[in-house]
């Protein structure tokens, strides 16, 4: 592999919904989500990622599914590697999504009333 090629990703017509959500179902890739989401490219280092207490072989795993759906890019920079969300192609294909995820996200959940 070159200097700057793609790690392998679904065209952006084939990304597929219930893919997407199942990728994003887990709290460490919806932690990556949020931090991908600023639209620059990040390295895979755990600790620029605030998941510094994950093992860095789990979180290349978590990286690779968010890959596979389809939610992420990955550049290939040498011997490093360089992720970034795909912002455009999920709008085109699922118009709305990201920008309701990440204000769920960002809203704290409903406490539970406690006793009867």
């Amino acid at each position: 592999m070159s200097d700057d090629e793609r790690l392998p990703q679904p065209a952006t017509a084939d990304i597929d919904l219930v893919t997407v959500l199942h990728a994003l179902g887990d709290p460490v890739r919806m932690t990556l989500l949020l931090s991908y989401a600023d639209g620059g490219e990040h390295s895979c280092d755990p600790r620029g990622l605030g998941l510094d207490h994950l093992h860095k072989s789990t979180v290349s795993h978590h990286m690779r599914v968010l890959r596979e759906a389809g939610v992420t890019t990955t550049r290939v920079a040498g011997r490093n590697r360089f992720v970034s969300l795909r912002r455009t192609d999920l709008d085109t294909r699922f118009p709305g999504l990201l920008d309701a995820l990440l204000t769920a996200s960002a809203t704290p959940a409903p406490q539970k009333p406690v006793g009867p």
